[in-house]
């Protein structure tokens, strides 16, 4: 059996697979866990893949580890989405967080990684972590309290997930912020998405922030096989976080693919033909 997700009208990614763990469909979407040959089982949401055991390490460490290395001392920290729970893992491995605030809008989606995908949701239950059910928009707008790091885990800027891309959303993510604080979103494929990587940077500027990054990397199971994330920040530019001060607090974290190395290159090793298709980085 084979499973194939169009990533875009004229092109598909095809896996076999071994199994169908689980199918089911929650109020926002059709959820699929899909044991597969290569990639071990992976998360599938409306036939799109978001996640498998194979590559995962490279997404969730990419979106985290970066940001929170950029910010000195990241204690109370809000992830936007990631019900897979990858991302969570990967923060509490920073031993001066002390809060993690979990917005998820799907219930099913985190109940049922917990069950099938146990390796990234391991810390989804963790008493320093708060899982509220809701829209990441409305909470945002809403929102009262102030963190020191902001992770924005979202699916495509298609259907529900459309305003975390839009230009209130960022300016509500800046209100949220302490006065020195950072965010991080995964920003879709520079291959395929160049307009909306750059409205999302000028829409980051605008909200108010001084600091503005993309990252790219590959990840074979995302379309085009290469992705990006972009970095804002109010104050702490990720290029000027020493090599030594990254190995050093690095001694206590186990990781991959994420090290001192990789935290610049990320950002500095952006292929010429990225240079003159979206110059503004």
């Amino acid at each position: 059996m084979w499973f194939s997700e169009y990533q875009t009208k004229d092109l598909k990614i095809s896996v076999k697979v071994k199994d169908v763990l689980f199918t089911g469909r929650s109020k926002y979407q059709e959820i699929q866990i899909l044991d597969t040959v290569t990639f071990g089982r992976a998360l599938v949401l409306d036939n799109t893949f978001q996640t498998t055991e194979k590559d995962e390490f490279i997404y969730h460490e990419l979106i985290t580890h970066p940001a929170m290395f950029t910010h000195p001392d990241p204690k109370k920290i809000l992830v936007i989405g990631g019900g897979d729970g990858g991302t969570i893992r990967e923060v509490l491995k920073h031993d001066t967080v002390e809060r993690v605030d979990f917005v998820e809008l799907d219930e099913m989606v985190v109940e049922v990684c917990k069950k099938y995908l146990p390796t990234l949701s391991c810390q989804i239950d963790n008493e320093k972590v708060t899982t509220i059910f809701t829209d990441g928009i409305e909470y945002v707008a809403q929102c009262k309290e102030k963190y020191d790091v902001i992770i924005v885990d979202c699916p495509d800027p298609v259907g529900p997930a459309k305003g975390l891309f839009e230009k209130d959303f960022y300016k509500n993510v800046y209100k949220c912020l302490e006065e020195d604080g950072v965010m991080v979103q995964q920003t879709e494929s520079p291959i395929f998405n160049r307009d909306l990587i750059l409205n999302i940077k000028r829409y980051l500027e605008d909200a108010g922030f001084n600091i503005v990054k993309l990252m790219v990397y590959a990840i074979p199971t995302y379309p085009s096989g290469f992705w990006s994330f972009t970095l804002a920040s109010k104050k702490y530019d990720p290029l000027e976080v020493s090599p030594e001060k990254i190995r050093e607090r690095l001694k206590n974290i186990e990781t991959k693919y994420y090290d001192e190395d990789v935290h610049r290159g990320v950002f500095l090793a952006v292929p010429k033909f990225l240079k003159e298709n979206i110059p503004v980085f």
